[in-house]
């Protein structure tokens, strides 16, 4: 299964701050951070232009609130200029606590990416800026990039590094909607539909399909894309059952108005 990938959607991407990105004092190390909003800044740029890119340059990175253990860091990436083979992507972080409902933009910042198409013609340039899309508020669209250290002997993404994936995705979807801790419980059926090669651009979405006294089904794709191409294809899909928990473990029932 196959779609076209969306010209002009907001690049999305989301990491849950572990004790391994923070610095001494429980916040997400600055690096760490940039780190992520250079990576949302190239999937963004190369959805839109489809060639290889690098970062030229970054404005002014301010700090105005901390990303703490715990948190989701969600990354906003949107393009805002476009020239002949430069463009800039607009990177918002923010910081969200589930438990708290609380979400704070920690940062905002501007990249330069110039691409770099291999045999470049003397009047190749990118494409003209689109208008821009919002998805479906109701789903939760996630995106991110196959790197070496993920992959088989093959080249191709670990089955257990796409299952990671969306189980975060899983566990993002159910946290926000339960405002409590919550545990995987069970998955249904993975099944796995095609190989996704080192370098390419992957997306999960995910929706609840149901919700129980204390439990989330949850309703997860992994979907991928060559960075050369805009169409995407459906790798693999799974439903998860998540369960709200407190601090002791224990099941506790969810409120569905939130």
């Amino acid at each position: 299964m196959s779609e076209s990938y969306r010209s002009g959607a907001v690049t999305r991407m989301a990491e849950l701050v572990f004790p391994g990105d923070t610095n001494h004092h429980g916040t997400l190390f600055g690096g760490k951070g940039f780190s992520l909003m250079d990576r949302a800044a190239f999937i963004a740029a190369t959805r839109h232009g489809r060639a290889p890119f690098v970062t030229a340059s970054c404005d002014r990175v301010d700090y105005s609130a901390p990303a703490r253990l715990g948190n989701i860091v969600e990354l906003t990436a949107e393009i805002r200029r476009v020239g002949r083979t430069s463009l800039s992507v607009e990177v918002t972080m923010i910081a969200e606590d589930f438990l708290r409902n609380t979400r704070l933009t920690c940062t905002r910042g501007t990249f330069t990416m110039v691409a770099r198409p291999d045999g470049l013609d003397p009047e190749w340039r990118l494409p003209p800026m689109r208008p821009l899309e919002v998805g479906n508020e109701s789903d939760l669209q996630l995106a991110d990039i196959v790197f070496a250290d993920q992959a088989n002997h093959h080249g191709n993404l670990f089955g257990g590094v796409a299952i990671a994936q969306m189980t975060k995705a899983a566990f993002i979807v159910a946290s926000r909607k339960s405002r409590c801790i919550t545990v995987l419980a069970s998955s249904n059926k993975i099944a796995f539909k095609a190989a996704v090669p080192v370098g390419s651009i992957v997306e999960t979405t995910s929706k609840i399909s149901a919700i129980g006294r204390s439990s989330i089904t949850v309703e997860t794709d992994l979907w991928s894309e060559a960075l050369n191409r805009e169409d995407r294809r459906l790798t693999a899909s799974a439903s998860f059952v998540m369960v709200a928990v407190d601090a002791n473990g224990r099941p506790v029932p969810i409120d569905r108005q939130t």
